[in-house]
C-alpha cells in the first residue's frame, strides 16, 4: 500500500460521524453557504496533526494530490505536511512550497484551511521579499484568497512589520463577506497588542468606514469607554 493510500486509511479509521454532522454545520456546507459541499469526517484539528506527522514526508505529488481531495481532513493533512515541510526545508524547498499552495488556493477553501497554514507557509516565505503577490491575492474574486492575503500578514505582525496589514485592510474595508470583516478585525487586533498607537492611528482614519464587525474585532482589547465611543462614533 501506498504512503498515500496509508494516510487516507488513517483519515478513515479514524471517522467520526456524530463530530463529522457537528462539523458540517460549524463550517456552514449547506446549500448557498460559504462551504457548500464540503465533506468531513469528524477528526479533531489535534488527529490531523498527529497523522500529519506520522506522513510528515510524503512526496510532493502525492501532497498535490491530497490537496485536492473533497474530504476537508485530508486538505487539512496535506497543509500541515506542507508546513512541516516548509519549516524543515531549504530556501529552495520552500520556494516548491509556496509556489504548490498557491497553484492550490481553490483547495484551501475554509477558514480554518487558511488560517492554520497562511501564515506559516506564504507569510513566511515573503518575510523578508516582496509581497505583489499579497496584493493580487486581495483583489481576487475568490473568498479563500482574499483571506490568504490579510492572514498571511500575521507572520509580519509577530516581526513588528505592520505596513502591509494596514495596506490590505484598507483595500478590504468594503469586502462585502463577514469572514473577511472579522480577519481583517483580528489581524488589526493583534496589532493592537503590539503597538496600540499604530492600530488608534489607523482607525482615526478608517473606523467609520470598517463594518461593524471589522470594528469590534479590532478594538477587543481597547478599555470599555474607548470601545464605547469607536462605537458610537464619538472618537
Amino acid at each position: 500500500m501506498s504512503e498515500l493510500l496509508k494516510l487516507k486509511s488513517e483519515i478513515k479509521k479514524k471517522s467520526n460521524p456524530e463530530k463529522a454532522k457537528h462539523s458540517q454545520r460549524f463550517f456552514k456546507t449547506g446549500p448557498g453557504e460559504y462551504s457548500e459541499g464540503d465533506i468531513f469526517n469528524g477528526l479533531t484539528v489535534p488527529e490531523c496533526r498527529i497523522i500529519s506527522k506520522e506522513f510528515k514526508n510524503l512526496r510532493t505529488k502525492d501532497i498535490q494530490e491530497l490537496i485536492k481531495s473533497p474530504i476537508h481532513e485530508e486538505r487539512l493533512v496535506a497543509l500541515f505536511i506542507m508546513v512541516y515541510q516548509f519549516e524543515k526545508g531549504t530556501p529552495e524547498q520552500q520556494k516548491i512550497i509556496h509556489e504548490l499552495f498557491l497553484k492550490n488556493t481553490r483547495y484551501i477553501n475554509n477558514w480554518d484551511l487558511v488560517d492554520l497554514s497562511a501564515p506559516k507557509i506564504t507569510g513566511a516565505y515573503l518575510l523578508n521579499k516582496p509581497r505583489k503577490i499579497l496584493y493580487k491575492l486581495v483583489k481576487s474574486k475568490s473568498l479563500w484568497e482574499r483571506r490568504i492575503s490579510i492572514i498571511s500578514t500575521f507572520t509580519f505582525i509577530r516581526h513588528n512589520d505592520f505596513t502591509d496589514t494596514f495596506e490590505i485592510s484598507e483595500i478590504l474595508l468594503n469586502d462585502k463577506h463577514d469572514l473577511i470583516h472579522k480577519a481583517v478585525g483580528w489581524m488589526l487586533r493583534e496589532i493592537g497588542k503590539k503597538d496600540r498607537n499604530e492600530l488608534s492611528n489607523f482607525l482615526k482614519t478608517h473606523y467609520k468606514k470598517m463594518p461593524r464587525t471589522m470594528l469590534r474585532y479590532s478594538i477587543e482589547h481597547y478599555p470599555e469607554e474607548i470601545r464605547q465611543k469607536y462605537l458610537k462614533g464619538l472618537i
